[in-house]
């Protein structure tokens, strides 16, 4: 507004500095500057804090950033297998509570993706960051701890235990009592150990699994299997869950089924889910905003509408 009156008063050659006349545009940007300084110092632990909890994960290289988080940067991570570019320049920001697809041909780099962001591989470069924190080269068990948590391709359960011992297995971190209690049985060993079975049972309710709880989770039918993975995954508490192709091997009725309880994790236990799959009903069903990649690098990022409208996702990918 201040600067609109002076443009509007005619009286740009009355306007000084130290004695000096300036024009418009040197005024404008000094004007400019005191503003952006004023905000900067009032308001930037506000809009830190702002976007802290609307960004859950980022990604990005910028060299020297203080708060990427709160500059909204997040490009360009990549990974080199030998002289091998296996993901390049690849762009991602989840917001909390998002549902968030993945999407590409067998090869493009999209598991690869899950494994840098799981620590499973070290990004030869980029950062990426949970909630401000930077986890690059952390272990996969301190990335899970901090609340990342993923499902697998091929599934990974523990098949000769009982489901409700794979789902108790990812509530470890959360029930600890020592070497002692564990040995003389104490009150607190059982105190816990109940908590640890009504958590997995609540769990495994949620996927109508408690009927199959004391049973071996190899004799589970597949997609009882998938949805045991994702119990399992639940179990940790993630901020953040990946899913790398859950509806892998079902049939269409499985599928629905899975993804009406993919929308059920996301409502009731408040957390941003990265989904990898080829099943483009249920991408297109259920996914908010979707990214393409295409030989490691990202071809598209949009709406569900735009990427399945897009000549070169049609191309590359969904064919005509």
């Amino acid at each position: 507004e201040e600067i609109e009156e002076v443009m509007e008063s005619g009286k740009l050659e009355e306007l000084t500095a130290k004695d000096e006349k300036i024009g418009v545009s040197e005024y404008c940007f000094d004007l400019m500057n005191e503003y952006i300084y004023f905000f900067r110092k009032h308001f930037d632990d506000t809009i830190e804090k702002h976007l802290r909890d609307d960004f859950v994960v980022g990604i990005d290289t910028a060299n020297g950033a203080t708060s990427v988080v709160a500059e909204k940067v997040f490009k360009d991570l990549g990974i080199n297998f030998g002289g091998l570019r296996a993901v390049d320049h690849f762009n991602l920001t989840i917001k909390k509570g998002e549902l968030y697809g993945l999407i590409g041909p067998n090869g493009a780099g999209k598991t690869t993706v899950f494994n840098m962001l799981t620590g499973v591989y070290a990004p030869s470069d980029g950062k990426i960051l949970l909630q401000g924190k930077n986890i690059n080269n952390l272990s996969c068990h301190k990335i899970s701890q901090l609340g990342i948590a993923r499902t697998f391709q091929n599934i990974r359960l523990f098949k000769d235990l009982s489901v409700i011992d794979n789902v108790k297995i990812g509530l470890h971190e959360r029930y600890k009592y020592n070497l002692v209690d564990s040995l003389l049985r104490t009150k607190r060993y059982f105190n816990l150990e109940q908590q640890i079975e009504d958590e997995a049972m609540e769990l495994l309710e949620v996927f109508r699994l408690h009927t199959y709880a004391r049973v071996k989770a190899c004799n589970l039918p597949y997609g009882k299997q998938r949805e045991l993975e994702i119990a399992r995954a639940l179990a940790t508490h993630p901020i953040l869950l990946l899913l790398d192709e859950p509806a892998a091997g079902m049939n269409p009725q499985e599928t629905q089924e899975l993804m009406e309880v993919i929308k059920k994790v996301r409502k009731n236990f408040d957390v941003s889910i990265l989904l990898i799959e080829h099943d483009m009903k249920l991408v297109m069903g259920i996914c908010e905003r979707i990214t393409v990649l295409n030989y490691g690098s990202v071809l598209l990022c949009g709406t569900p509408e735009e990427v399945v409208n897009d000549p070169q996702v049609i191309k590359a990918y969904l064919g005509d």
